[in-house]
């Protein structure tokens, strides 16, 4: 049976990352950059260094003033159309093969050239604006003659430096002292890792404990720090004072470090510089994304080469046709330069102009506020996603998590009885020794009462306790704690990350810990009830906290403060010490509760989700939840319909298992699938090929338990074996991976911070924004740059038509039908207005476009550009370039001079006519373009005598004979639009009538 063919494994496919890294390796040795070691720092005393440091230079220039214009055209020619244009103009300087004025070739490439430059340096002229604030900026040093101001670019490792609150870390710091008198200060470090939420630091514990800030100067210490690497949330080094008896040593960690590009948010810090320049964190971690080709790029591309095989063709056959006699290798240059204008050197420059307006256009919506375009290179990618890959958690649903359901075990309150749970806690903190009671019915209530207001009592008071949240107050947006407190006031108050309260009253030592339900199972005691509840509200949609405690008298308690400063103090593996240390508490817990919270969905996800299924695109949701909440939430977002089928994939462990199981799937039909990442990641091992074709087969895929890297993972593999274009959306830092991966990533500025938004193409401010951004700018866009690009092509076939029809009759010369600015303004001033205004073109408006997405589908197979439509332009180009030629030929009367009179003229009206053609929703500025064209070209005759005889233009013969000419070569094309339309409609057309 087919359901049991045998599954072939995977052949692993060997990567080359270590040789890569190998290399960068030796290049920074080449450079002189040495391997980073740890290394040594004085307090105070930056000439006491065993090694040297790069200066605290921020640098994000791709170029310097002597490298800029070398480097710009470097990049520009090491591609092979912008070096044959160049071979082209040069060509020009030999004699044998001009073929006119030395501008006609120089002109346009200068422009193109031109065009680039200027956006290359005020690129880099606002990256060195930037660089330059950012280094400029003025600190408080520390010195033996006091307090000095120095440039950022000028600190140096060991320097003392004061900064203020609201001021960016200027370097990689120690964090030594504070103003703040609870001894420890806020960092806002979403510069730095996208997340709002403020983080708390402490200082070393020596250093905040002398009189003043100068005393820092006057004791001998340093810190022994790791080497600079790229790693934000951890930190390993020591601080030893030398002076003191005994010497004093202390452990470091990320609590104790200010990095570079964070902002202090409370309080006046004294720090000692670890870490500058290119070894900064935040610089260490910046690197340049994947740079996203679109696929219209790459069609395009393909087209041009087809244009240069039709090139050289041509060229062949004009100089086969002679015999190929005399210097007939001359002969066909001239040509290849003589038909150059085949391949129109304007269409690189009219494609990145129109993606310019698709950006424009989406920041101006006012129907998506906030849409901010990052990569404006990628637009037409919008309009033929096939796949979209979406987080869950701050995407889908708003992450603002409302408290649901507190589990006891054999009770659970909910919203609706939350006063009762007050009441247990009233009564524990109010209860008085009271008689003993007569009845002893009334005992047994008494005690079941008060056993269970312990309980809740317990519960209540880890919750309370087991947090890192602290009040801090807010003025008009800036920290006043002093002053708010004192006023008390609700309205500026806000909460953010600080230590665990100590309860020091009553003598008790208590060991709070909380976590997922997967992790806590086998940390807390023996229970019955831990994994079905959990099941249950998992069922319910509920995200589930189990909570517990351990009670330790004294001695356990030294023991392990014991420990665990000496696992510290390590300098090689500490973390893995500590935490060994650590879990020697996280055994036999007593299990205290269950919280149960709910992630409410974001604004009109179920209809953006419905919009999104009837265009054609397959939604993916990947999720670091577990299987029971993402499911129910596949469900509750309507990713998953009502009549479909769930098929939740069991979790394997080995290639039988997952054999198995994926024959089992293969038996289903037309059903959703869901997946844990541990079974993914066993399918993917042995049978990627399988698992891919059954997923892509399904109508949604929920993949739970999904770490960062295979994310990316999967948006690379549906790349691969579908060849279809991927659009990935999320909102956190485990989301980068995933956007810059996608042939178009989306962030979602949410809670988690901006880290996602800035790392992907285009960032939205809700996911309802989605549909819109793809359904209507994205269906636009790639429509609009296909209707241009075409254009621009048919415009270069019709004259280069022209030019072989002119050669042919007057035997295969190789002499140009139009010179100098009659070949150049053709493009230009003539032509570019009315054929550029196509960006401003559209279809169906955009509420007819988010009413029927089912349009969305006609896009995703290419119909837009395809060889098809690029083989009816060409024969469009073909006819018209022959009919305007040959009838000009045919209506001369006798001086050359009116053959190009005519059959100019001719060619700029027909193709003033053919814009109009195209367009299908006229704009006013379209009417402009194609007055303003039409007038320029009129108006330039006075100047042209050159080339054109003024007198014959203004005869009654020239306007009958023009007007003949451009009514055959265009008007059997309206007729045949207008049959088109009448027997054979678009699928749009029945929407705009």
């Amino acid at each position: 049976m087919t359901d049991n063919i045998p599954l072939q494994p995977v052949r692993q496919k060997k990567r080359m990352d270590s040789k890569h890294r190998s290399g960068c390796c030796e290049c920074l040795r080449c450079c002189g950059r040495r391997d980073p070691r740890p290394r040594t720092v004085w307090l105070g005393h930056p000439e006491k260094r065993d090694q040297r440091y790069p200066r605290n230079v921020i640098n994000n220039q791709k170029y310097n003033f002597f490298t800029f214009l070398p480097g710009v055209l470097f990049n520009q020619f090491k591609y092979f159309f912008n070096l044959y244009f160049l071979l082209l103009a040069c060509s020009q300087f030999v004699v044998e093969m001009r073929l006119g004025a030395l501008y006609t070739y120089w002109v346009p490439l200068g422009f193109v050239l031109a065009v680039t430059v200027i956006r290359e340096a005020t690129e880099e002229i606002r990256c060195y604006m930037r660089d330059k604030e950012v280094n400029s900026q003025i600190y408080s040093k520390l010195t033996a003659r006091g307090t000095v101001k120095v440039k950022s670019s000028n600190i140096q490792v060991g320097d003392l430096i004061l900064v203020e609150k609201n001021q960016r870390v200027p370097a990689d710091m120690i964090f030594l002292r504070t103003s703040e008198k609870n001894g420890s200060c806020f960092l806002r470090t979403d510069q730095l890792d996208g997340e709002t939420d403020w983080k708390l630091r402490l200082p070393v514990t020596c250093t905040q404990r002398l009189p003043t800030a100068s005393d820092l100067l006057q004791i001998r210490s340093y810190v022994y720090a790791e080497e600079p690497n790229i790693d934000i949330h951890n930190f390993v080094g020591t601080f030893t004072r030398e002076d003191s008896d005994p010497p004093v040593n202390e452990s470091l960690s990320i609590e104790n470090t200010l990095w570079a590009s964070t902002v202090i948010a409370s309080g006046t810090v004294v720090g000692v510089v670890l870490y500058t320049g290119r070894e900064l964190r935040s610089v260490m971690n910046t690197s340049n994304p994947r740079s996203k080709i679109g696929l219209f790029d790459l069609e395009v591309n393909c087209l041009t080469k087809i244009l240069f095989g039709a090139l050289v063709v041509v060229s062949l056959v004009m100089v086969a046709l002679q015999h190929f006699a005399g210097r007939w290798y001359l002969q066909i240059i001239r040509f290849l330069l003589l038909f150059s204008n085949i391949i129109p050197i304007s269409l690189r420059v009219n494609l990145d102009m129109g993606k310019i307006v698709y950006s424009w256009v989406i920041r101006r919506d006012s129907k998506i506020p906030g849409t901010v375009v990052r990569s404006s290179t990628i637009p037409e990618q919008l309009g033929r996603i096939s796949y979209l890959l979406t987080d869950k958690t701050g995407t889908l649903t708003q992450n603002e998590m409302v408290f649901k359901r507190l589990h006891l075990g054999t009770v659970a309150y909910g919203l609706d009885s939350m006063d009762e749970v007050q009441s247990h806690i009233f009564s524990i903190y109010t209860q008085q020794p009271q008689d003993p009671p007569a009845v002893k019915g009334l005992t047994l209530a008494t005690k079941v009462r008060k056993t269970m207001s312990s309980r809740v009592h317990e519960a209540v008071k880890a919750i309370a306790l087991c947090h890192n949240v602290t009040p801090v107050y807010e003025s008009n947006g800036v920290t006043d704690q002093a002053e708010a407190e004192r006023h008390y006031e609700d309205s500026c108050r806000v909460y953010q990350a600080s230590s665990p309260d100590e309860d020091e009253s009553t003598g008790e030592i208590t060991f709070y810990m909380k976590g997922a339900d997967v992790v806590m199972a086998g940390i807390v005691q023996y229970n019955d009830w831990l994994e079905e509840e959990c099941g249950n509200m998992a069922r319910e949609g509920l995200r589930v906290l189990v909570v517990a405690k351990k009670s330790l008298t004294e001695e356990q308690y030294q023991d392990f403060e014991a420990r665990y400063v000496q696992a510290k103090l390590s300098v090689h593996d500490r973390s893995l010490k500590v935490a060994t240390v650590i879990e020697s508490l996280e055994m036999e817990m007593e299990l205290l509760c269950l919280t149960g919270v709910e992630d409410q969905l974001q604004a009109d996800v179920r209809p953006t989700l419905e919009t999104l299924r009837n265009a054609g695109i397959k939604v993916w949701m990947l999720t670091g939840d577990k299987l029971e909440t993402a499911t129910c939430t596949a469900k509750n977002a309507h990713l998953v319909t009502r009549t479909q089928d769930i098929h939740i994939f069991r979790l394997v462990t080995n290639r039988g298992e997952a054999h198995l199981e994926l024959n089992a799937f293969r038996r289903k039909h037309d059903c959703a699938l869901v997946i844990s990442g541990d079974s993914l990641e066993v399918c993917l091992k042995y049978y990627e090929y399988e698992f891919m074709e059954l997923a892509c087969q399904c109508p949604a895929v929920v993949c739970c338990r999904c770490a960062p890297t295979q994310k990316a993972q999967i948006v690379r593999l549906l790349q691969e074996r579908t060849g279809k274009l991927t659009c990935a959306v999320g909102d956190g830092g485990n989301d980068v991976s995933m956007i810059q991966e996608a042939d178009c990533g989306v962030g979602v500025e949410g809670k988690e911070g901006k880290q996602a938004s800035l790392a992907a193409d285009f960032s939205i401010t809700q996911f309802k924004h989605l549909g819109r951004l793809l359904m209507v700018h994205g269906r636009n866009s790639y429509k609009r740059s296909a209707a241009l690009s075409q254009f621009v092509i048919h415009r270069s076939l019709c004259i280069s038509t022209m030019q072989a029809v002119f050669s042919s009759v007057f035997y295969f010369a190789s002499v140009p039908l139009y010179q100098g600015f009659l070949i150049i303004g053709y493009s230009t001033i003539y032509t570019m207005f009315p054929v550029f205004s196509l960006v401003l073109d559209k279809d169906v408006k955009s509420e007819v476009a988010m009413l029927y997405p089912e349009l969305y589908k006609d896009l995703l197979k290419g119909r837009p550009l395809s060889y098809k439509t690029f083989l009816i332009w060409v024969l469009i180009s073909i006819y018209q370039g022959s009919i305007i030629m040959y009838g000009a030929l045919l209506l001369f009367e006798s001086e050359f001079v009116h053959i190009v009179a005519i059959s100019f003229t001719s060619l700029i009206l027909t193709e003033l006519l053919m814009v109009a053609l195209t367009i299908q929703t006229w704009h006013w500025l379209m009417i402009v373009a194609e007055l303003l064209s039409l007038s320029c070209y009129i108006a330039s005759l006075v100047f042209l005598h050159e080339f054109i005889d003024v007198y014959f233009i203004a005869t009654l013969s020239f306007l009958w004979k023009v007007t003949v000419i451009t009514l055959v070569s265009c008007l059997p094309l309206y007729v045949l639009k207008y049959l088109r339309r009448r027997f054979s409609p678009p699928s749009y057309s029945k929407l705009t009538s």
